[in-house]
């Protein structure tokens, strides 16, 4: 099966913005992990995306996978010429996101009776099925996949999509790469990053940015900080440059209590070390570090909101708290860190929910079920 998987940016070339922000979105991440996971299975893929610098090429071979970058402004024109000429022998397309370009895929879809599916990745993307002519359009796919219950939802009310189109799949990740560790193994990988084999380390892994909760998560760290003096906040990921700077100054403030990390290539380790997972983020699709910190064993405390709430199961992996309730955070936290039995089950509960529902064995194969399919469906699997 040749499939055409279309998403508004990809593999940009620079990896930091000049504020220190990473460029590459988490569409980006879910395009070329579903599209290598569909290569596994036999399919050939082609990615088509904008052309925003020059020293990018228009068309290139990325390990099996056919980019083509389409030049503005006439994208339209070219994504046209591409799929009737060079590209004729698509089977079906996989839109991530609503990149405007991909109207005329979906035109072009309709024309030739080949399926077409819609996929979201955030709430913010949810667009009303009778704004403009745009968005009518994108009311025309075959299916529909929300990674969230709230995505879903917002397909049916605000997009106008039928119910009976809109499959609920997670993007997925690789289980494997996530693994629980022992608590020995624990106790040896925070020996190794400088910590003390019995001091508790709080993670929190994602972009540094204010959406993610950034200033709740250091009003929640001062509190903590006097009740357990000898626990340890670690903050892994990219962002802002001034609020990294932000976190190394209140370390300095509190005993050096808090270790920032920046971005890395490979997380595994960093949960693997910790003890509970921290994510008081304000706005969320389905959040991989989420996903990843589960399956790696930890119990996580998350903030009350969008696909947080499909994952974490409130009082059986974790719990869910209101995003601005530092003392809310505060509580759950120093609970799990006073209470080990319940601590290591939720993190075991964790774990198991996501080998069964979001490892790529399990999502890849429903995932290609529905691009390929030329009738409506629907699904649940987050269910």
């Amino acid at each position: 099966m040749k499939i055409c998987l279309l998403v508004k940016d990809f593999a940009v070339g620079k990896k930091f913005s000049k504020n220190g922000l990473p460029t590459k979105s988490g569409a980006e991440f879910h395009a070329e992990n579903h599209a290598r996971q569909l290569m596994k299975r036999g399919n050939q893929i082609t990615i088509m995306a904008k052309k925003r610098y020059w020293f990018t090429k228009a068309r290139e071979n990325l390990n099996g996978i056919d980019l083509v970058r389409l030049h503005g402004p006439f994208r339209w024109l070219e994504i046209f010429f591409r799929l009737f000429v060079t590209h004729r022998d698509m089977d079906a397309f996989y839109i991530i996101g609503t990149p405007k370009f991909a109207v005329w895929a979906i035109l072009y879809a309709n024309w030739t009776n080949k399926p077409v599916t819609l996929a979201l990745t955030g709430k913010a993307e949810i667009f009303d099925g009778k704004a403009n002519w745009k968005n009518r359009i994108f009311r025309r796919c075959t299916n529909y996949i929300a990674i969230s219950h709230e995505i879903r939802d917002g397909f049916v009310e605000k997009s106008g999509v039928s119910a009976d189109r809109v499959t609920v799949l997670p993007h997925g990740i690789d289980t494997a790469k996530y693994p629980q560790v022992t608590e020995a193994q624990k106790s040896a990988l925070k020996c190794k990053y400088g910590f003390k084999a019995n001091e508790k380390v709080l993670l929190f892994c994602a972009r540094v940015v204010m959406d993610k909760g950034i200033d709740t998560l250091q009003k929640l760290w001062r509190k903590l900080h006097v009740v357990e003096p000898t626990a340890k906040l670690l903050v892994v990921g990219g962002g802002r440059t001034d609020l990294l700077t932000e976190l190394r100054e209140l370390s300095q403030e509190l005993d050096a209590s808090i270790t920032v990390v920046g971005e890395v290539d490979e997380t595994q380790e960093y949960y693997q070390m910790a003890d509970v997972f921290v994510f008081p983020s304000r706005h969320e699709g389905l959040p991989t570090s989420l996903i990843e910190a589960m399956s790696s064993g930890l119990p996580a405390v998350v903030s009350d909101i969008g696909g947080c709430n499909d994952l974490v199961h409130d009082g059986e992996m974790g719990f869910r708290v209101y995003s601005e309730d530092v003392d809310g955070f505060l509580e759950k936290i120093l609970y799990l860190f006073a209470h080990e039995k319940e601590r290591l089950s939720m993190g075991k509960s964790a774990a198991e929910f996501v080998r069964e529902k979001c490892d790529y064995s399990f999502i890849v194969d429903k995932l290609e079920m529905v691009i390929v399919s030329k009738e409506p469906r629907s699904a649940d699997f987050l269910g």
